[in-house]
């Protein structure tokens, strides 16, 4: 195993160190509670966003506290769920009273983590909390990690959505509703080319021969629908999009926001490959893209391989994706 690393069991919090050190303007950290927390406290009088999981997704979560997106997230050990205490301090750390919205991928830990978190949260400060649990990944409906589909790529452009939300002054209840909207039009599948090494593990998560490949991975390394030969971009993205289309289903004329995410692993050349394809399958099935994003924004270590996420856009979910958004991963509008 070659990581940057010092002492594996330290990875998480020497990570935030450096991510608070590079970025003073816009985030702090409790390296005791392994929170990301935006710079200058709680926000008053707006609904504050708090979302979080296992560390080795990044730019995933802590990457997008600040201005338009998180005001917290929770960064528990290399895939694994953060625990309650942690998230009921970063529930209470950013509770500016309008209450706070848990985003929770759909994974059984940090399902039942971020609950038992939002009870101690409302039974120590009397804080509102209401949950949205990300479940787009079309590939499989249960997996060795969750009841139900995954949450994946999606979770991006969700927080990004409904970060500009509250950023706007919606109420509570109202960035639940746009967040079940955006849950409810966009889905995700990806693939992988090879493993990645978990630093406590040192070694392989699993094994991909070299000719192989497989299809609807998770972003653990959570088998797919199928491991195959190796193909082509154009076939690769055939497979992602059309099962992502299909699970759609009529998009009632309006256009998506396509985002095609690298794993960790796949350099951006390759990634712009798969976005000409992915570009050119939608253009063939008259589905129109008002907005792109290509890049590694939810990834899985070093892992190489890629998703695509299609959210349908109408012109609400437009005018907040365009909103200004000031973060470490996330930036434009400012």
């Amino acid at each position: 195993m070659k990581k940057l690393l010092n002492d594996p069991a330290d990875i998480v919090v020497e990570s935030l160190a450096g991510m608070a050190a590079a970025h003073p303007d816009l985030l702090t950290t409790d390296l005791e509670h392994k929170l990301v927390l935006r710079a200058g406290g709680a926000v008053q009088g707006k609904v504050a966003l708090v979302s979080g999981g296992g560390s080795g997704h990044e730019p995933l979560h802590g990457g997008y506290v600040g201005l338009g997106m998180l005001h917290a997230a929770c960064c528990g050990e290399v895939f694994t769920s953060p625990v309650p205490d942690q998230i009921q301090a970063a529930t209470q750390a950013v509770d500016g009273g309008a209450g706070v919205l848990h985003i929770v991928k759909n994974y059984t830990g940090d399902v039942m983590n971020f609950e038992m978190a939002a009870e101690m949260a409302a039974d120590a400060e009397g804080t509102q909390v209401k949950a949205v649990v990300v479940d787009d990944d079309v590939a499989v409906q249960d997996s060795l990690y969750t009841a139900g589909r995954r949450g994946v790529g999606l979770t991006v452009l969700l927080e990004k959505i409904v970060g500009a939300a509250a950023e706007e002054g919606r109420s509570l209840d109202e960035c639940v509703a746009l967040a079940e909207k955006v849950n409810g039009t966009g889905r995700s599948m990806g693939m992988a080319l090879t493993s990645c090494t978990v630093p406590a593990a040192g070694k392989p998560t699993f094994e991909l021969a070299e000719d192989e490949m497989e299809i609807g991975i998770g972003i653990h390394g959570e088998p797919g629908r199928e491991r195959r030969s190796l193909a082509s971009a154009a076939e690769i993205a055939e497979m992602l999009v059309t099962p992502v289309l299909e699970d759609l289903g009529d998009l009632g004329g309006d256009p998506v926001i396509a985002f095609v995410n690298g794993m960790g692993g796949t350099p951006l050349i390759e990634q712009y490959v798969m976005y000409h394809e992915v570009a050119k399958l939608l253009e063939g099935r008259g589905v129109g893209v008002a907005r792109s994003l290509v890049g590694n924004y939810i990834t899985s270590l070093e892992m190489a391989g890629c998703s695509v996420t299609l959210l349908r856009a109408d012109e609400e979910i437009l005018g907040l994706w365009d909103a200004p958004v000031h973060t470490a991963g996330l930036r434009w509008g400012v």
